[in-house]
């Protein structure tokens, strides 16, 4: 690794350290809970306690009823499938999307190692990009945010179904999984519906302030890293203007009512603002 990618690296290690010490481990724990109960101990039976749980054969060797103790299950996966198409290399608010992209998944995925948790990652485009299997540690962690830096797609286009249908066929037990991209897709509705039945999905939108009004630069060429075009757009129109901040809107309206629809939890975090405020909020929302 070069010095310049072992910088950034050690950068996004220090800042999301930092955030999910301070600031999530609390919120993260009580947002994310675990499933099913796992057995602790056992103990003497107080009255109220329910007959079912009783341990009979502790209760049989000391001649004195002992009932079993459950605790909730804390231990989970937490997988973060990440959109790596060309529209995350946009931004300007000092920084790409994919940058930001790479803060919050680094993030999230110390959270999930603070609370034990295993952390796997799913690359995609419209394609499956890479896949990094679920594991615990410090070094797994370090492997992903390396990967998040300077990992380079095949292809710049989007297909979240391809992304959503590889997660649901490859993760088998139920888990926590954040999708992180900024939608600009369609006919995701049934690969997401039948992923946030089997399991429990998150979604963030990563959008940059500029995507939602153009300003008034006169002609501007524009180029799509997705389809590889380009295009000149006269930006002193005011209905050019206008158009493109209702499609914008239209957009996001469409991508707010899918995932209320299926009843994902989702926030909006923007290049070169503080994204701990939208995170936080979601957390406390859950917990």
């Amino acid at each position: 690794m070069d010095n310049e990618i072992l910088k950034k690296v050690r950068k996004i290690e220090i800042k999301a350290r930092g955030l999910s010490q301070q600031m999530f481990s609390g919120e993260y724990h009580s947002a994310f809970k675990g499933h099913g109960m796992a057995f602790s101990e056992v103990r003497e039976y107080q009255y109220g306690d329910d007959v079912r749980d009783i341990d009979w054969n502790v209760t049989a060797r000391l001649n004195h009823p002992y009932v079993k103790v459950f605790e909730e299950e804390r231990e989970m996966t937490v997988m973060l499938l990440v959109d790596v198409s060309g529209s995350n290399r946009f931004g300007t608010h000092h920084q790409f999307k994919e940058e930001l992209v790479a803060e919050v998944a680094a993030t999230l995925a110390f959270s999930a190692i603070q609370n034990n948790d295993k952390v796997g990652v799913i690359l995609f485009s419209d394609r499956i990009e890479k896949f990094i299997p679920p594991k615990k540690g410090s070094t797994h962690i370090l492997r992903i945010i390396r990967e998040l830096i300077t990992f380079r797609p095949e292809s710049n286009g989007t297909d979240i179904t391809t992304g959503l249908k590889y997660f649901t066929n490859v993760i088998k037990k139920r888990c926590t999984a954040f999708l992180l991209s900024d939608f600009y897709d369609e006919g995701y509705d049934d690969a997401l519906k039948i992923a946030a039945e089997k399991h429990d999905l998150v979604a963030i939108r990563i959008a940059d302030e500029k995507e939602r009004r153009l300003p008034d630069l006169g002609l501007v060429k524009f180029y799509d890293p997705e389809s590889a075009t380009t295009l000149w757009v006269d930006t002193s129109s005011r209905q050019t203007r206008d158009l493109f901040a209702k499609t914008y809107s239209t957009y996001v309206d469409n991508v707010k009512s899918i995932m209320q629809r299926y009843g994902i939890d989702n926030t909006e975090v923007l290049t070169g603002e503080d994204f701990v405020k939208p995170l936080l909020k979601l957390f406390k929302m859950r917990g």
